[in-house]
């Protein structure tokens, strides 16, 4: 029979070299980009309920203000794309629109131009308002809020930030990722984070401008976000790698090829965005994708 003495030494050999071992990353966060909007038009309940069907962590939308000063989840700054309806009301700038003229305008149709319609015919889908959004999904889901072109819209960031206080949103630390906010604006990030230091705060890098020297600029970007969210194509070990060494996660944009997504997977990327949740969760969890049903909303 071996020695107490030496059993106890071996037990704690082993617990202290299980110790050096890095602890494990958190799963890959599945952000659903407008929702499922690879399936069903973007920013529309059916494509933020298909998502969360399909698994994903955060829904996340694209903030502009109408005239009447009313903030509402579209992509575009004009309406051309993603509208249909009286050209009065669903053409031209989404803030030179008031929301009673948005609210006149289909923002599903143009999706079904080019595809196959499904069985049924889809019915007309409206615009969002942000507090629509919080108050239908409050309880079930997580927010990642884009502002965009905010220097254009003039205190867009204290009328989110009171929307999301509205909501019982407002986060305790920087630790607690309810609601995640992100821009390609610094000077965006920089109100926010004036106004609420504890406001998880992501950059968003457009392609190929990532900071130079990346250690030096990361280091700066983590003194207000807590990450950073750049083209898919820009993201190498490298980058991966100082991210976070500097305490950033990584979120790249937008990235719907399955070979893509286990790529950046396997580089250590802490989440991403796509289009197509059921395509990451195939590939990162190895589950059957949701079948995608044109249902609407509840």
């Amino acid at each position: 029979m071996a020695h107490p003495i030496a059993v106890a030494l071996l037990v704690a050999l082993a617990v202290a070299a299980c110790g050096t071992e890095a602890p494990p990353r958190p799963a890959p966060t599945l952000i659903a980009h407008r929702g499922a909007s690879g399936h069903l038009p973007e920013h529309t309940r059916r494509a933020y309920d298909l998502a969360l069907e399909q698994g994903a962590d955060y829904l996340e939308h694209d903030l502009h203000r109408t005239r009447d000063g009313v903030l509402v989840v579209v992509h575009d700054d004009t309406l051309e794309r993603t509208a249909r309806g009286p050209a009065e009301d669903c053409s031209g700038a989404v803030a030179e629109k008031t929301l009673a003229q948005l609210r006149r305008c289909d923002f599903g149709a143009w999706f079904w131009e080019r595809r196959p319609r499904p069985a049924l015919p889809p019915a007309a889908a409206e615009i969002l308002t942000l507090d629509q959004v919080l108050d239908r999904y409050r309880d079930r889901a997580r927010f990642y809020i884009e502002t965009k072109d905010p220097d254009e819209a003039p205190g867009m960031e204290t009328e989110l930030l009171a929307a999301l206080e509205r909501h019982d949103l407002r986060p305790q630390s920087r630790d607690d990722r309810t609601v995640i906010v992100q821009s390609f604006s610094p000077k965006s990030l920089a109100r926010l984070h004036a106004s609420w230091p504890e406001l998880p705060l992501v950059l968003l890098v457009e392609a190929g401008e990532l900071p130079r020297p990346l250690d030096a600029g990361l280091e700066r970007i983590a003194e207000t976000a807590v990450g950073i969210g750049p083209h898919r194509g820009d993201v190498d070990a490298e980058l991966v790698e100082t991210a976070h060494r500097h305490g950033l996660v990584i979120h790249p944009w937008t990235v719907n090829d399955t070979d893509e997504i286990a790529r950046l997977l396997s580089l250590g990327v802490d989440g991403i965005f796509t289009d197509y949740p059921d395509r990451f969760r195939e590939v990162c969890c190895e589950e059957a994708s949701t079948p995608v049903r044109d249902t609407e909303a509840r």
